[in-house]
């Protein structure tokens, strides 16, 4: 059995209540009682428990980590799992442990979060997607606990950050490749728009067109859901349109490879009768004929760069940026046909 913190004032000739002063870095002690609880300290090699820290005002040392999510749009997210991980080896080096919350809706996940901040069982907050609606944010934000957000932030809160890709930018961009090899038929494929990530790429594919002068068709742009059967159904409904698209922008994985599916099962050929474009995850990717030119997330430099900011919070350290853009990069497939320009 290790040493307990009556060894150590007993070896040190001090109260319970100085080695406990002394382990949580209290003020008002002398310079001679601090000198010798830690000598002592180090004569027992003693290493006080997570459960007899977090019965100290400190409370636990850990962090949480919440998708604000419904969890059957999370589940086989390969986005999700290798985000989750690159945050766990972080929270692992700095002797944190890390909670995974899931919840039933809003309201449950909102009230897990308040009664984990009350009872000081977490130290910090990481929120892997940003709804539109921030009220979450609103009523977190007055608890004064360091909450980043791997995703779009719009208001303006004292202890929420964001760290983020331009999925506006990107979006944009996709949609003018698409445009510069000759598609001017290009519908999109997105997910529903409760999230910012969701409205922020449909809005940079709708701005492409727009300042390249090419029709905005409603009914090229379909919400495809969060789940496969709803991306297959909606691809399929999209490619037996009477007048179909050369060339199909999608906002996700998902929606890639539901295209591919569909594409497969009407026989159509990538990319001699059907262009596509979209965000690159790169285990899906590898099963890919023909591979896919898209936007690759970083999703690795996401979690670590969310976690690292946390822990920067965590140990107070001030003049800190809200936002930070993670830059991506394009990756050059064989997914786009180039037709004849006039």
């Amino acid at each position: 059995m290790g040493a307990t913190i009556y060894d150590i004032a007993r070896l040190a000739g001090v109260s319970k209540s100085t080695v406990s002063r002394v382990l949580n870095n209290q003020a008002n002690i002398s310079p001679d009682s601090k000198k010798r609880v830690l000598a002592a300290i180090e004569e027992l090699e003693y290493r006080p428990s997570k459960l007899a820290r977090a019965l100290t005002s400190s409370g636990f040392d850990a962090i949480m980590v919440i998708s604000n999510r419904p969890t059957k749009t999370t589940a086989g997210n390969p986005f999700f799992s290798e985000i989750i991980h690159s945050i766990s080896a972080i929270a692992e080096d700095q002797n944190f442990d890390l909670i995974l919350q899931t919840s039933r809706n809003t309201a449950d996940e909102l009230e897990k979060c308040i009664t984990k901040i009350k009872e000081k069982m977490i130290k910090g907050i990481i929120m892997l997607s940003s709804p539109a609606d921030e009220s979450f944010f609103e009523k977190l934000d007055p608890f004064n606990i360091p909450i980043v957000v791997t995703g779009k932030i719009d208001g303006d809160y004292t202890n929420v950050y964001s760290v983020d890709t331009d999925n506006f930018k990107d979006s944009y961009e996709l949609t003018k490749l698409l445009i510069q090899q000759g598609h001017q038929h290009i519908a999109c494929l997105h997910a529903p728009l409760n999230y910012h990530v969701s409205i922020d790429r449909l809005a940079g594919y709708r701005s492409s067109l727009f300042e390249h002068h090419l029709d905005i068709r409603g009914d090229w742009i379909i919400d495809s859901g969060y789940s496969a059967e709803d991306a297959y159904n909606a691809t399929h409904r999209l490619l037996t349109l009477p007048e179909r698209p050369t060339a199909i922008f999608a906002t996700d994985d998902l929606k890639v490879l539901s295209i591919y599916k569909v594409a497969a099962d009407l026989g159509l050929r990538i990319p001699h009768d059907l262009s596509v474009v979209g965000y690159n995850d790169r285990v899906v990717s590898t099963f890919l004929t023909p591979p896919l030119t898209a936007i690759d997330i970083p999703t690795k430099r996401l979690g670590k760069t969310a976690t690292e900011l946390l822990f920067q919070l965590i140990g107070q350290q001030h003049d800190i940026a809200k936002h930070t853009i993670i830059e991506t990069k394009l990756i050059s497939g064989n997914s786009i046909r180039q037709l004849a320009t006039k």
